[in-house]
């Protein structure tokens, strides 16, 4: 079952559009008819973090990707993927990356990326 939250997830984030339809929750139930807090408590206690981190940290590494493909602005990847406005956006990434959208774009050192596997 966490395997196929995770997958869950990630099929969210790297099918943005679906961030405009439901929330996390409702997707979730949706596609592994499951309710959301047996999959939540489940996915705590095995992983350590809850699924809005795992999520969380899923669309930071997407935003980095988006970054370093340079085809989008960072205010069109807000909205692609569900964040309210621009502010939330680069809060949450300097929050989990440690610095700012505008200074990775800068670097766009593609190692600066976590691996999917491990996140």
């Amino acid at each position: 079952m966490i395997e196929n939250i995770k997958t869950t997830i990630i099929e969210l984030v790297n099918n943005s559009g679906e961030f405009n339809k439901s929330n996390v929750s409702t997707y979730l139930n949706e596609k592994l008819r499951h309710d959301y807090s047996y999959l939540s408590n489940l996915f705590s206690s095995v992983k350590g973090i809850t699924i809005e981190q795992y999520l969380i940290n899923h669309k930071i590494e997407k935003i980095k990707e988006l970054i370093v493909y340079d085809e989008l602005a960072l205010t069109e990847i807000s909205h692609l993927l569900g964040y309210s406005n621009l502010p939330h956006l680069n809060n949450q990434f300097n929050k989990i990356a440690g610095l700012t959208p505008s200074h990775f774009k800068k670097l766009k050192n593609k190692r600066l990326r976590k691996s999917l596997d491990k996140v």
